[in-house]
Parts: structure tokens; sequence; C-alpha cells
């Protein structure tokens, strides 16, 4: 049992959001159903904050993105991006969680 939580805990999900997206309401909803279901460690990542600017310089038109990762893994990175596990605008449940398996097998 201790192995399998684990392993439902291994991804880290980082969330690319602003205020305003409706859209992201909608993603935020979906990780929340992911949650329930398997466990990940979050960050959000609120792409207007200044100290965020190459975030919003990338996701500006994108928002939600999210990132799938080990959650070992280094901090996401503005310029690794293009090599990132990811998903954008509209997304589901299974989707999240395909990801997820594609980053535990990596």
């Amino acid at each position: 049992m201790r192995a399998t939580a684990r392993l439902l805990q291994s991804c880290r999900i980082t969330f690319f959001t602003r205020k305003t997206c409706g859209l992201c309401t909608q993603a935020r909803s979906v990780l929340s159903d992911v949650w329930d279901q398997r466990p990940f460690a979050f960050e959000e990542v609120d792409i207007v904050d200044p100290k965020s600017k190459p975030w919003l310089d990338l996701y500006d038109f994108d928002v939600p993105v999210i990132h799938i990762s080990k959650s070992e893994a280094p901090e996401e990175d503005p310029k690794l991006s293009s090599q990132a596990v990811k998903l954008m605008h509209r997304f589901t449940v299974d989707q999240v969680k395909a990801k997820m398996d594609l980053v535990e097998k990596s």
C-alpha cells in the first residue's frame, strides 16, 4: 500500500493561469477531480505576476496550461518548455491521467 501511495504522488502538476480566465476555472475543476482520484504535488503560476514574465511571454494567449513532471524534477524552466509534458486550453481528467502515466513510466 505504501508503494502505491508513493507512486500516486510521484507527479507534480504546474498550473499556468491568470485571474480573469474562464477556461482556467474549468481546468482547475478538472485538476481537482484528478486530485480526488490520484493525488499529485501542485504548483500554480499566475503568469501576470511580474516575477512570472517569462511565462507570460510564453503562454499569454494559451492559458490554462499544465506541465506534468516527476515530483522530484527541477522547477519548471521557460527555456525548457518545449520539452515539457503538457496540456493546454481544454483537457479532461482522462487526458491528465494519461499524461501522468507517461511521466511516471519515463
